[in-house]
């Protein structure tokens, strides 16, 4: 839960990443595109098996922040600290960091062209350490298996989103990090993505979310970080997220 300030309200200042102990912990970091400073300071705790919101406006700096976690190429991590399980981050590329359990699902769903569902899971297992069997994708996702021999690429925006985290699960993963699964699905979609996170969650996995549809967002996730102009401006429980308008519509304008 955020502090409060002396007079019992909610203080945007409070920094929780030095509270109980983190699976994951995100300390002081500051990433750059270039000379553009995009994540500014940023630190936060996730704890195993939890669900966090990562929240804000556009350009607040939140797929710059799961990039920086993932390791990926841009942006550049010139200082600060991210720890899992243990295992310094910080200091790995981006396979080193997937080997460690850090799986990225971006916004765009990598799916790739000329092969089948089942090709796309089973491309993710050919490099230890795996993760899920195809077999137990399928239980979590009937479409996929239904559509085992169907170009992946030709799946429906929902069964391309299922396929991308089934893929990421395809590998040993300790922490999931995904950028907008909601964008462009049909409600009753969201609303099956959103049941199979929680399925997810339930198996130990630890995962953050970015996703404009905040309100989706925080009803499945313990905890949020709010983001704005890449600094936390919030870090504590969604429900109260939920309950604060005021906070609401200062940072998420909703």
């Amino acid at each position: 839960m955020n502090k409060p300030d002396k007079s019992g309200d909610w203080n945007p200042n409070a920094n929780h990443a030095a509270t109980a102990p983190a699976f994951l912990s995100v300390s002081n970091i500051e990433a750059y595109y270039g000379e553009s400073y995009i994540v500014q300071d940023v630190s936060f705790n996730v704890h195993e098996g939890e669900i966090l919101a990562l929240l804000g406006r556009n350009g607040a700096g939140k797929t710059s922040t799961l990039r920086t976690i993932a390791r990926v190429g841009t942006p550049e991590l010139k200082h600060g600290e991210i720890w899992l399980d243990h295992q310094p981050l910080h200091e790995m590329k981006a396979h080193q960091a997937a080997a460690a359990g850090i799986q990225l699902v971006p916004e765009d769903r990598r799916i790739i062209a000329g092969l089948t569902v089942e090709e796309n899971l089973q491309l993710a297992q050919i490099a230890p350490p795996k993760g899920w069997g195809i077999e137990r994708i399928y239980e979590l996702f009937p479409r996929l298996g239904e559509r085992r021999k169907q170009e992946g690429v030709t799946l429906s925006g929902g069964e391309q989103q299922m396929l991308a985290i089934g893929r990421a699960l395809c590998r040993d993963i300790k922490v999931l990090l995904l950028d907008e699964p909601y964008e462009g699905l049909a409600p009753v979609i969201v609303q099956e993505i959103a049941k199979t996170l929680n399925l997810i969650r339930d198996q130990g996995i630890t995962t953050i979310l970015v996703e404009q549809n905040a309100v989706a967002a925080l009803k499945i996730s313990d905890r949020a970080v709010i983001l704005d102009t890449g600094s936390v401006v919030y870090d504590g429980s969604a429900a109260e997220v939920l309950e604060n308008e005021a906070l609401r519509q200062e940072y998420l304008a909703i």
